[in-house]
């Protein structure tokens, strides 16, 4: 049965040096209390200085250094709430490493904007209610300093959000390699284990002993195959489904060959739709492999395993009887799907779907697609 890495009751792996390091940059995700009172200390300061700098011999309790700090308050808290705030909601839909050009001219729109509406709230407020003057004596000079002020938060703002994006960006791609070369390197060491080789090596001498050289020589070509295919696919992200595919071929005729009838395979592919459609490198067989490892399988009750490719759909389905049996120690590790799942993450939005009732276990993969 295939089964997530949670299910297996082993104790998470530990914690990697750039989890650490993203945990580090996403502090404002989990304090953003703490990072909103930084940035209105940061405000609340520069407010402060403009004060004592428009203000200049102005005392500091003096009506006059009180009114100036207040427009200065006004100004720069309302020109950082009207550029903060729809800045951080741009980031939840436009990405600066996606669409550069596009999240510049939407943040300059909304910056303009939002920026102006501030300015004409708060220099329309004190024009009315302090200075006692009507609005239409309003002219573009009281525009000028809220403008400036205006131009050192918005740099300030998305400057730190480009930074931060690409940061991230920077962040995730160390993941992916990270992710990448373990699931390889499990892969790898499935393929290599003990236990795939000496049954390989048993079906072989079967093959010697009954004196049946031509299926004898095609096991030698599909064992070489997988090993070849493995060591390949080593530096790939993504592989043609259909070099997949060949892959599986190969490795169920080992299976194959070693189980008689106590395996049946069924494939439902479109051929048509094989080359133009990818997946992660070894993700077919880790399921199958799932599949043979988790289940008892019998010449009378043998393993079914279908295999379904939805082409309106995109995606990849392996279905397996439900029927589980007992696992040496160290037999499995309860890493594949997991570091499955975790490749998939970064390759696409779609998720690896897993499901399971008493009889069946069917898992999903979403398939890639060159654009």
């Amino acid at each position: 049965m295939l089964e997530p890495a949670l299910s297996s009751g082993r104790p998470a792996p530990a914690e990697s040096a750039t989890t650490r390091a993203n945990s580090v940059y996403n502090l404002g995700k989990y304090y953003p209390h703490r990072r909103w009172l930084i940035m209105a200390g940061l405000m609340l300061g520069l407010s402060i200085g403009l004060s004592f700098l428009f203000c200049n011999g102005c005392k500091i309790w003096s009506e006059d250094f009180l009114v100036t700090f207040g427009y200065n308050s006004a100004y720069t808290f309302g020109l950082w709430l009207a550029n903060g705030y729809p800045n951080e909601w741009l980031n939840r839909r436009v990405d600066w490493t996606v669409q550069p050009v596009r999240r510049f001219l939407t943040t300059l729109a909304f910056s303009l904007v939002l920026s102006l509406l501030v300015i004409l709230l708060v220099t329309g407020s004190f024009m009315v209610f302090y200075h006692h003057r009507p609005l239409s004596s309003l002219t573009w000079r009281p525009f000028v300093v809220p403008l400036l002020i205006t131009v050192v938060i918005s740099l300030f703002m998305h400057s730190r959000s480009f930074l931060l994006g690409w940061r991230e960006a920077a962040i995730q791609a160390m993941r992916l390699q990270k992710e990448n070369a373990q699931a390889q390197a499990d892969s790898l060491r499935r393929q290599l284990d003990p236990h795939f080789l000496f049954n390989s090596l048993n079906a072989l001498t079967s093959l010697v002993e009954e004196n049946d050289p031509a299926r004898a020589s095609r096991f030698i070509r599909q064992l070489s195959q997988v090993y070849r295919y493995v060591l390949d696919s080593q530096e790939q992200e993504i592989v043609p489904l259909a070099e997949e595919m060949k892959f599986v071929e190969a490795y169920l005729f080992l299976q194959r060959t070693r189980l008689g009838e106590g395996m049946q395979v069924e494939m439902d592919l479109p051929t048509t739709a094989l080359d133009t459609l990818l997946v992660p490198p070894l993700a077919v067989q880790l399921l199958l492999e799932n599949a043979l490892k988790h289940n008892a399988t019998s010449q009378r009750n043998p393993l079914r395993i279908r295999i379904e490719l939805d082409e309106a759909a995109r995606t990849l389905t392996v279905r397996n009887d439900r029927r589980l049996r007992r696992l040496a120690d160290g037999e499995s590790t309860g890493l594949g799907l997991s570091n499955l799942q975790a490749r998939y993450a970064f390759l696409t939005k779609q998720p690896v779907t897993i499901e399971q009732t008493d009889t069946e276990f069917s898992v999903t993969l979403p398939l890639l697609e060159l654009r």
